[in-house]
């Protein structure tokens, strides 16, 4: 006589989606592990050329300063009341800003700052509620 329970099929299904989604899982995760690096990267890139754009501006306002002292005044240096003042560019928007004061031998670094040399202008393009009735 035939068996009535009929054919029961090995239970490979359930195995089957647990090692395809965790191929899925490693994939993603891979992927945006290579995002990651690809962003750390660029970041690292942007940092090296900020950093060497600084220390260039740095060498020459250190120049400039070692010109001063040797009493030369270089073009580009304003004095005011024994204050020279001077600005080396570090890129597109920054500038490094020197104030010295200098007396015989003796000097004294008022300002050494990296400062913005963008003009600053006013963004009125978001609609911010004043306070009034009717927002």
């Amino acid at each position: 006589m035939r068996d009535k329970r009929g054919f029961m099929p090995p239970a490979v299904g359930l195995s089957s989606l647990l090692v395809i989604f965790a191929v899925l899982c490693i994939s993603v995760f891979a992927m945006l592990s290579i995002s990651t690096v690809r962003a750390d990267a660029r970041l690292l890139e942007s940092s090296a050329r900020a950093d060497e754009q600084w220390y260039a501006a740095d060498y020459a306002a250190n120049e400039i300063l070692a010109r001063l002292r040797e009493g030369e005044v270089p073009d580009g240096v304003s004095c005011e009341k024994g204050i020279y003042s001077y600005a080396c560019p570090i890129s597109g928007t920054r500038e490094l800003r020197v104030e010295v004061s200098i007396d015989g031998s003796d000097f004294n670094i008022l300002r050494w700052q990296a400062c913005s040399s963008a003009a600053w202008e006013t963004d009125d393009t978001l609609p911010v509620w004043n306070g009034g009735e009717g927002g």
